[in-house]
């Protein structure tokens, strides 16, 4: 155990004494390797941050949650489906969510959805521009759950009797009354109509989701009401349905396909008017695109450690030329072949490690940057780290294999002769 911690403790003196004798060419050896690295790692950590941020984004959609549209979320699968045929296609119902609820044992809880995008909110003297009014059913906060900050949520009163209350954004209810709690209580015009406030939701904080619910910059309305304001039909009619825990999703999907086609009456050669999509499917794209990414990202950075291993390949056989009296010097006084092997590649691995970290140290700079100013939350996992230490040591003992075996099979006396 001694011997071991001494050859270590020697390798790293010997490798220490050749970044300061020899600072230019260590630089430039140790380049290609930080370059690597942080091409690696970066692009692994940034790609593994975006994934995360955009599935997060995916799943406040709801677990296990099918949306029932008109429209295919994906594009119409292959890109070829002709958007005229899904204009024909009849929307969701609300009278529908009787028959699906009764002949769909799957069912957890399920929900009626109008949207109006873009529409301007008064109170008083003041506007605010681009607000997204929500018009939902009871179970809806079931599926989408989120918190309140102040006051409450549309009671199931609100909701069966279309009472002008209303549940607004944090966003929203800052930008209109200089605080969020400063809503609470207050009455705001829409399209003429007079809502009052009973809540404000908890700031959400920006999705990378271009699609999707914004909670933050919105006003919640009871299904009932809303259609008081806008027609149905216009306003992207959704039925968002969520399965029971123990029911798989591509189950759940074929039992309610089944039942949604009973319902509109299509004969078994009729292909589907209406679209089923499931939040579980958006995830599988997202993982598939993303594993291309890192792909790209690993061969970048492959390049570049090849490169930087030829230059820590270049230091470890000056470093044999130069210290070769002082290899033969070792072997005469009685050090084993396999200890100076491990000394020269265990100072390989150390240089090459120098590289990786100052590597990282630019990964953890451009997290920081990320994060900050770009509201953009970087995850730099414990697995990636290990994975950055794996490749440098690695590196450094490919790269220092060939000299450190030419140094360990040196015979002394020619050894100690040399110059």
């Amino acid at each position: 155990m001694l011997k071991t911690l001494h050859i270590l403790g020697s390798s790293f003196l010997l490798a220490w004494q050749e970044l300061k004798n020899n600072k230019l060419r260590t630089f430039l050896s140790l380049f290609g390797v930080t370059i690597g690295i942080f091409c690696i790692i970066g692009v692994l950590t940034t790609v593994d941050s975006l994934e995360r941020n955009i599935k997060e984004g995916i799943n406040s959609l709801g677990t296990n949650t099918i949306y029932v549209d008109k429209w295919d979320y994906s594009g119409g699968g292959d890109g070829d489906f002709p958007w005229w045929k899904y204009v024909k296609r009849p929307s969701p119902k609300y009278s529908e969510m009787r028959f699906i609820r009764a002949k769909t044992n799957s069912i957890a809880h399920m929900a009626f959805t109008l949207q109006a995008q873009g529409q301007n909110v008064v109170h008083d003297k003041d506007m605010i521009q681009n607000v997204a009014l929500y018009g939902v059913t009871e179970e809806f906060n079931d599926i989408q759950p989120f918190e309140i900050q102040f006051g409450r949520y549309l009671t199931l009163s609100d909701m069966e009797r279309g009472t002008a209350n209303a549940v607004m954004g944090y966003e929203n209810a800052t930008k209109l009354f200089g605080s969020a709690e400063r809503a609470m209580g207050k009455t705001i015009t829409i399209r003429n109509k007079r809502v009052n406030i009973v809540g404000v939701i908890k700031k959400q904080g920006k999705s990378l989701l271009v699609s999707g619910w914004n909670f933050d910059d919105c006003v919640i309305l009871s299904y009932r009401f809303f259609r008081t304001i806008f027609e149905e039909r216009y306003s992207n009619p959704t039925i968002m349905v969520q399965g029971k825990p123990n029911i798989t999703t591509e189950a759940f999907k074929d039992e309610l396909r089944g039942t949604i086609r009973a319902i509109h009456r299509l004969s078994p050669g009729t292909e589907d008017d209406f679209a089923l999509n499931a939040v579980s499917d958006f995830s599988d794209a997202i993982t598939k695109l993303f594993a291309n990414i890192k792909l790209g990202g690993w061969l970048i950075g492959l390049l570049s450690l090849v490169v930087g291993a030829f230059g820590i390949a270049n230091i470890m056989f000056v470093t044999v030329r130069e210290r070769t009296p002082i290899i033969g010097l070792k072997k005469a006084i009685g050090a084993k072949s396999r200890t100076i092997l491990s000394e020269f590649l265990l100072e390989s691995a150390f240089i090459c490690f120098i590289g990786g970290a100052i590597g990282l140290i630019l990964v953890f700079l451009l997290a920081q940057i990320l994060s900050g100013p770009l509201n953009f939350k970087v995850h730099i996992s414990y697995d990636i780290l290990v994975l950055a230490v794996s490749i440098c040591i690695s590196i450094g003992l490919l790269a220092g294999i060939i000299p450190a075996t030419i140094a360990a099979r040196m015979d002394p006396v020619v050894a100690i002769r040399s110059k």
